[in-house]
């Protein structure tokens, strides 16, 4: 949905599809019929934003084969939908049974995480609708902390200036300005908005910023106004914010509360 600020600019509100499972294009056209299609009818609205997950087989299909991305914006338009930003975050297995560590892989230090995340942004400029040239797909926060040593983050670092330059070439190749963010995650390189500041004030480019999680930012024990006055003060933008929420118990100590806690784990 799209919604007038104050200052006069728009803002987009989107439904995340990370939260239904599929790794495959036909998964994802499923999402639309039977989630965000729904969605948008229950809501009353004419047309309804979608934050789309592509897992690794979905979008390598839909940037290899400039069919299948236009069979997905006719869908998209038929449906009442529309795309300004891909979660890029998980790269595939995001629905098992067991996700944990899995979700942080590849890392930022490994080559295909760059190649997966410049093809969501080819994607990305194809689906954006025509009065839109802005977009943003988060990623993961550089990597698990536990095996980020000096050479994987050098590398990391590399990855990012690689995407930046790229994300310029597209930029001036479709007209369509599609920004990445780093997602601040507890357990990470980047756990806190904080931890953003060094690597992103080094790439030090407009299109490289941070993707801010409520739910995170809850986790990490947060202030949100002071996290987004330093990002702001430190010239790092954020590039989208995700609206979600986390478990909150007062006394975690008691036993009661950990058996109850325990049946998320």
């Amino acid at each position: 949905m799209r919604f007038r600020h104050p200052d006069g600019t728009t803002v987009h509100l989107a439904y995340c599809t990370n939260v239904h499972p599929a790794e495959t294009l036909d998964g994802v056209l499923a999402q639309l019929r039977d989630h965000c299609e729904p969605v948008r009818r229950r809501l009353g609205r004419d047309r309804l934003g979608i934050g789309l997950w592509l897992a690794r087989d979905a979008a390598r299909t839909l940037d290899t084969d400039p069919a299948a991305l236009r069979a997905l914006r006719g869908e998209l338009d038929r449906r009442g939908l529309e795309v300004v930003t891909l979660n890029g975050f998980p790269y595939e297995g995001f629905g098992a049974d067991e996700v944990k560590y899995r979700v942080y892989r590849p890392d930022w230090a490994d080559t295909e995480r760059l190649e997966h995340t410049t093809a969501l942004a080819r994607i990305l400029a194809g689906l954006l609708p025509d009065d839109v040239t802005e977009g943003s797909v988060s990623t993961l926060p550089l990597g698990w902390r536990t095996a980020w040593p000096a050479e994987r983050a050098a590398a990391g670092h590399r990855a990012l200036t690689t995407l930046a330059e790229r994300l310029d070439a597209l930029a001036d190749l479709t007209g369509r300005s599609v920004r990445v963010g780093l997602e601040p995650e507890p357990g990470c390189v980047v756990e806190t908005t904080g931890d953003a500041l060094a690597p992103l004030t080094a790439v030090g480019h407009p299109r490289i910023g941070v993707c801010v999680d409520t739910c995170h930012l809850a986790t990490s024990f947060e202030d949100p106004a002071r996290a987004l006055d330093a990002l702001a003060e430190a010239h790092v933008p954020v590039v989208k914010s995700q609206l979600s929420a986390a478990l909150h118990a007062d006394r975690p100590d008691r036993p009661e509360v950990r058996s109850a806690l325990a049946a998320f784990a």
